[in-house]
């Protein structure tokens, strides 16, 4: 009885190594064509997949700038906000995370929402599969491509028609900065006339567009 236990949980170790793996090795290639994320949602989702060559490289800053400024420099975790995260959590309050671009990618692509350390394990297992396997330009495709930007709305092709009645691809500093103050609650904020914080976040984003370009903080995804 020992044993056949044993051989079940191998082989199902097994199973779960070559279809993780199998799948980040296709989507390396293959657009996303949905998430679990997506189907749980109850107000439905609408999305669009669109390449990076037809995303405005102002998005691309604007997400490094509000989600993850050491996106290039990184092996897929920032262990420093982890760090940061841990001990703002220990102090009480909202729950703040620490995750880096490629965590979320990771856990929006192949996991579901919500917390937990078997969650967080796989989407670590995740983060490394697609670090090694994609790269950082798929990643940050992939990222603007299945992250919630609104209400049932799914990627930036799909927020900019939503917010701005026009593609992703000539979206300005301020309307890709508006997008990124989303991203953190995308249930909770709206870019069109936002107010309050979200308001200010947006400006603040808008501002370390600059930054992100002068110093080179997205020069991974474009070279």
């Amino acid at each position: 009885m020992a044993s056949r236990l044993v051989r079940f949980f191998i082989n199902a170790i097994l199973a779960f190594l070559v279809l993780s793996i199998g799948l980040v090795v296709l989507y390396r290639f293959v657009p996303v064509p949905v998430t679990a994320t997506m189907l749980m949602d109850g107000n439905g989702f609408s999305k669009d997949w669109t390449p990076l060559s037809r995303i405005d490289r102002n998005m691309v800053s604007a997400a490094i700038a509000g989600e993850d400024g050491k996106f290039c420099g990184h092996d897929g975790f920032d262990r420093e906000a982890i760090e940061r995260a841990i001990e703002r959590n220990a102090q009480g309050g909202r729950i703040r995370g620490g995750s880096t671009i490629s965590q979320q990618t990771a856990k929006n692509v192949f996991l579901w929402q919500g917390g937990g350390y078997f969650r967080k394990g796989l989407e670590a297992w995740f983060t490394m599969l697609i670090e090694s396997v994609w790269g950082k330009r798929r990643i940050m495709e992939v990222y603007l491509n299945v992250a919630e930007t609104g209400i049932g709305t799914y990627g930036v092709e799909a927020g900019a028609q939503r917010y701005f009645n026009h593609s992703a691809a000539r979206l300005t500093r301020s309307e890709a900065a508006r997008i990124a103050a989303v991203l953190p609650l995308p249930k909770e904020r709206e870019a069109v006339s936002p107010s309050g914080f979200t308001r200010r976040y947006g400006n603040s984003i808008q501002a370390r567009i600059g930054i992100v370009r002068r110093d080179g903080l997205d020069a991974c995804v474009y070279e």
